[in-house]
């Protein structure tokens, strides 16, 4: 079975519509994503009720989550319904394996995520370097390396 023979029968026997990327990339609603853009296997992208744009010529490596919704507040009977934030990568950004991308976050132009960091919901510079839990943004940190060419 290939590829495309997988991606048929996958998305046949479950509620996951066929993508263009790796056929067991998990899309939820309907993200806004840009030309270029890879998707690696095992990575869910949850835009259900919520704004999820990834520029162009982004690189998201494998068991990454880009997730609008935040249910804890609910679950813990704080709020009535899950709350969702909308998500901006903007172009050329590089997420790592094993990240966590929260509602709310926009990562700037040229951004590295650094593998299995969690991005809060906050507004990232361009060419930033985001690593860690709890994260730590080294904004202009690409910025200064493109300028050395």
């Amino acid at each position: 079975m290939n590829d495309e023979e997988f991606g048929e029968l996958f998305s046949k026997l479950t509620t996951f519509k066929k993508n263009p990327h790796h056929p067991l990339v998990w899309i939820v609603g309907e993200p806004e994503i840009g030309k270029n853009v890879y998707i690696g296997g095992m990575s869910e992208i949850n835009a259900n009720d919520a704004k999820v744009v990834i520029g162009d010529n982004c690189d998201i490596a494998s068991f990454v989550s880009i997730n609008c919704a935040d249910s804890h507040k609910k679950c813990i009977g704080i709020l009535q319904k899950t709350e969702r934030r909308d998500i901006v990568i903007e172009n050329n950004v590089f997420i790592g394996s094993h990240s966590v991308i929260k509602g709310g976050a926009c990562i700037g132009h040229h951004s590295v995520v650094a593998a299995g960091t969690i991005v809060d919901g906050v507004d990232i510079p361009p060419y930033s370097l985001i690593i860690g839990n709890p994260m730590k943004v080294k904004a202009g940190y690409y910025s200064k390396l493109i300028k050395k060419k």
